[in-house]
């Protein structure tokens, strides 16, 4: 019986990572809540989660080295995973409310306020996800839960032959923002897998597959 991949949720102080570790454990991971740097840079995945403000998130991994450990691991090719405010912060900066913030830069762009007359987005919604996306695979046409107020709204990343392109998945309220990328090692889902019911389990249950 092949072993369960090694899933590391990013313990830095961000609010509601319980859940993700038992969504992740229902995929089948063994998960372990920690910011040892020998656990997370050798894990078979990385998860990083995330609620709240983008500048009070940047400021919590900063803390950690979290910049540097998904560095490390992203040029290793070892897979990490972004949820939420942890996708937020992957992009170069995040404007909320007149505060800009530096992000991890991990890609190119902005993270600003949906162009919405009812925010926070909240609740139940549908994707339009990539053809060929390994998170999706199977579950195109289901719904999940998202929660925020702010998203990534463009994809600028040049990616250059032989490097195959993202694939992205895009959602909308009040206009198209991106939901999910799947760019080599580096994923993230603006929603909540965690609170996504089955829909979620299978998406993390998709990824933990991926890692070994």
């Amino acid at each position: 019986m092949p072993r369960a991949p090694k899933v590391v949720v990013l313990d830095y102080g961000s609010g509601n990572v319980h859940s993700a570790v038992k969504a992740l454990e229902a995929a089948g991971a063994e998960v372990e809540l920690t910011s040892e740097r020998t656990a997370v840079l050798e894990a078979d995945g990385l998860v990083v989660p995330g609620v709240g403000a983008f500048a009070a998130v940047a400021e919590q991994l900063a803390a950690v080295h979290g910049a540097e450990l998904v560095d490390r691991r992203l040029a290793g090719g070892r897979p990490v995973l972004g949820i939420c405010v942890g996708m937020q912060v992957l992009f170069e900066r995040g404007v909320e409310r007149g505060v800009e913030s530096e992000g991890l830069g991990e890609w190119p762009g902005v993270v600003t306020e949906l162009p919405a007359d009812v925010l926070p987005h909240m609740g139940w919604n549908t994707v339009e996800a990539d053809e060929g996306s390994v998170l999706f695979d199977g579950i195109g046409d289901e719904r999940f839960y998202f929660v925020h107020s702010f998203a990534a709204q463009e994809w600028s990343l040049d990616i250059i032959p032989p490097f195959p392109p993202a694939r992205l998945t895009w959602a909308e309220h009040g206009g198209r923002f991106l939901a999910a990328v799947e760019n080599g090692p580096l994923s993230a889902t603006q929603f909540h897998p965690e609170k996504s019911g089955e829909a979620g389990i299978r998406l993390l249950r998709n990824w933990v597959a991926s890692l070994l």
